[in-house]
């Protein structure tokens, strides 16, 4: 994946409906590293056409989504992050959670993938899974950060 771009400010980041793991990682991610006055619009899988000035993430002909074997965490932390060990960490239990793959062995992933589905459980409001998800993805930053220290 190619070096760091220049990260867009205060956009409209569009995905699909019924947030998970990778969207919601995303999403916090987004908000927390790339564009903090990013809004989020959540619309149907397929068909929908971009307004100007409007970024697509996890979704079909997406700007942001899965390439090759990357999670879309996983290209926009490539593409728009500075690296740090803390957030590859987050990136490696995303990838394993969302593609199944088992390639990083995260033994965090299991219990993640739980609370993430009782969030999607406990909420259909995708605003209300962002808001839920995002606390835990800067508790296990944190955790990560100072686990290095």
């Amino acid at each position: 994946m190619p070096a760091e771009q220049e990260k867009p400010h205060s956009r409209t980041w569009v995905t699909r409906r019924g947030v998970h793991v990778d969207r919601i990682a995303s999403a916090w991610l987004i908000r927390r590293f790339i564009d903090p006055e990013a809004r989020f619009k959540f619309v149907p899988d397929k068909g929908y056409v971009p307004e100007p000035g409007e970024i697509r993430f996890d979704m079909f002909e997406a700007e942001y989504t899965h390439e090759g074997d990357h999670c879309t965490f996983e290209v926009l932390l490539a593409k728009l992050c500075q690296p740090e060990p803390a957030l590859q960490a987050i990136a490696e239990i995303v990838h394993d959670i969302d593609l199944k793959d088992g390639k990083f062995g995260r033994e965090e992933a299991a219990g993640i993938k739980t609370l993430i589905a009782g969030i999607a459980a406990a909420m259909d409001d995708d605003r209300q899974r962002l808001d839920r998800g995002a606390t835990v993805f800067e508790d296990l930053y944190k955790y990560f950060g100072k686990k290095r220290d």
